[in-house]
């Protein structure tokens, strides 16, 4: 029989073909999962891949991944559980991760571990909001050399339209539920983006670091690879 590209476990079909297609390996997100089905799951996964990643993680998941993996590490504000069991090529460039505060960092350290399970190369800028112009003014510079920026923002959400007045660099903006009522969870911050005079602004959903770090780390797939 031809191999289908995936496992079915009953509870879920894991998609084994993942990375052939896409460039990376299947993520599993943990919410609303046993940790008896993350386990599985990552069993299945392991035994064709030398990494792993679980977003949206807890606790419960850990104990559960770790008695199993021992090399699990549970990257707590992140949410993560990663699992390294062999080299994973690293993609060339590198991507500024831009944080507006430390009620951010959540999301910012969501984007961060995604980014280095991947294989991508990241550089942190954190607590630079609008707030405090001089700060971003500060590392303009350092901006512009990464090849792509993740820009991470709750209350208005402006930072990003900021650092795409400053940089030639594709900005992908993350708006994160940090906020006061009037915020209504990251909705004022994600209708600021999206309505961003900023040329080349890119908006995820709410909170979605995971998913400006994989777009970031498809646009380094593109780079030639490094000597």
């Amino acid at each position: 029989m031809p191999d289908p590209g995936f496992i079915d476990l009953g509870f879920a079909r894991v998609d084994t073909d993942r990375r052939r297609r896409c460039g990376f390996p299947e993520v599993v997100f943990g919410a609303g999962k046993t940790p008896a089905e993350v386990v599985a799951i990552a069993q299945a996964l392991l035994a064709r891949e030398p990494v792993l990643l679980v977003s949206r993680a807890n606790s419960a998941q850990y104990d559960a991944l770790v008695a199993e993996f021992p090399e699990t590490r549970w990257h707590e504000r992140a949410r993560c559980l990663t699992i390294e069991r062999g080299p994973w090529p690293k993609l060339p460039g590198r991507v500024g991760i831009v944080c507006a505060g430390t009620s951010d960092l959540q999301v910012a350290d969501e984007a961060a571990v995604t980014l280095q399970i991947f294989g991508g190369t990241i550089e942190r800028f954190t607590d630079i909001g609008v707030a405090g112009l001089h700060r971003l003014l500060a590392v303009r510079d350092q901006l512009e050399a990464c090849t792509a920026l993740i820009v991470v923002a709750g209350m208005e959400g402006a930072l990003p339209s900021a650092v795409a007045g400053l940089v030639s660099k594709p900005v992908i903006a993350v708006p994160t539920s940090i906020g006061y009522g009037a915020s209504f969870g990251g909705l004022a911050a994600l209708l600021g983006m999206l309505n961003s005079c900023g040329s080349g602004v890119t908006v995820t959903n709410i909170d979605n670091g995971f998913g400006a770090a994989y777009a970031a780390a498809q646009i380094l797939r593109l780079l030639p690879a490094a000597e």
